[in-house]
């Protein structure tokens, strides 16, 4: 522990120059009278760190001392540092921090020609993500409730192998101890999330190997949906959607395909919001006419859901385009007894415009 320490610290003045004793104790989470052990048993391995007394004094390095450089090319510390810094802006890993430390003083310059700001993934997942990879550093299994697509909320006990990052959202691969068999689940649906002393059960393989099995078995049911885009729509539904452009017209209006995932609505919305520049061509159970009916009628069979209603019908108004197709009809009832408004919604059956 001591080496490694003084080996940071060696890195760090490299990178960071004159450092008082306080804040190199402050960042290394020691006292002052260690970095001064530390210090001298620097200067006694032949490290030229110099001491500068006064109220703007503190250590630093000899002018003369220099790193190996030669193990790799400016272009290969180029990227260690572009993804490092990535890391580092996505999760705070204070091991990223200091491995980030390392590299630096290795590069000729600080300057890459990429930046990964990855810093908006930490809202709102900072403290999971850190107590996740506590439990994978420890392989010790979490236990937490999850709230799956169809609204179901069951409580699970997992052996976590890794935490990852895609289709614009955290996702933990873990073993499920109840399914014997590994699976995925999304941050953002995992609450009262904690620690359990429960070692792991078994040795696991790679998280990338458990990955590419998990990929090729994905079980979720996808449908290919052919839509007519007008130009005005092409960078959302592009950028959205990720489909294939199969033909392009003379007016700039495009057919495209895309492969949606059942049960998923965040496609039906990007639509909807698109108004009358998109128009879905086929399967006709999966066009924004079919699917936005659809909704309606199942708010109409359940009045109670008035909130769902609420946003759904404001939604409409907002798309404009979704009240004509269904048709849909707000009526208020200002006359219960408790003085409360109870919303009603009517559906056309036909497909003729108000």
């Amino acid at each position: 522990m001591k080496i490694e320490r003084l080996y940071a610290i060696t890195l760090y003045l490299l990178n960071h120059g004159r450092t008082s004793a306080s804040t190199l104790a402050a960042y290394f989470e020691v006292s002052p009278r260690t970095i001064q052990r530390d210090i001298d048993s620097l200067c006694l391995a032949g490290i030229p760190v110099i001491a500068i007394a006064g109220a703007s004094g503190g250590y630093e390095l000899s002018d003369s001392f220099q790193f190996d450089k030669n193990f790799a090319t400016p272009e290969d510390y180029a990227c260690l540092l572009t993804a490092l810094h990535g890391l580092v802006s996505a999760t705070c890993d204070p091991k990223a921090k200091h491995l980030l430390e390392k590299i630096i003083p290795l590069s000729k310059s600080n300057e890459t020609d990429m930046i990964l700001d990855f810093s908006i993934l930490r809202e709102g997942e900072q403290t999971t993500l850190q107590l996740l990879q506590t439990a994978i550093a420890e392989k010790h299994a979490v236990q937490f409730s999850y709230t799956n697509n169809n609204n179901e909320t069951r409580l699970h006990c997992v052996e976590p192998i890794a935490v990852l990052y895609r289709w614009y959202a955290w996702y933990l691969l873990a073993y499920s101890k109840a399914k014997k068999d590994y699976r995925t689940y999304k941050l953002i649906r995992m609450h009262q999330i904690s620690l359990t002393s429960q070692p792991f059960e078994q040795e696991h393989a790679a998280a990338d190997v458990i990955l590419k099995e998990n990929d090729r078995n994905d079980s979720r049911q996808y449908t290919q949906i052919l839509l007519k885009c007008q130009e005005s729509a092409k960078m959302r539904v592009m950028e959205y959607l990720k489909g294939t452009i199969l033909e392009t017209n003379s007016d700039g209006s495009f057919l495209m395909q895309a492969a949606i995932v059942e049960n998923e609505h965040l496609w039906l919305g990007t639509l909807l919001s698109l108004g009358d520049a998109v128009e879905g061509l086929s399967p006709c159970a999966h066009t924004p006419v079919h699917c936005c009916r659809k909704n309606c009628r199942a708010v109409q069979k359940n009045l109670a859901l008035r909130e769902y209603f609420h946003f759904f019908y404001s939604f409409c108004i907002y798309t404009t385009y979704c009240c004509r197709i269904c048709h849909a009809i707000l009526k208020i009832d200002r006359n219960s007894k408790n003085g409360s408004k109870f919303f009603k919604l009517e559906v056309s059956n036909n497909d003729k415009p108000l």
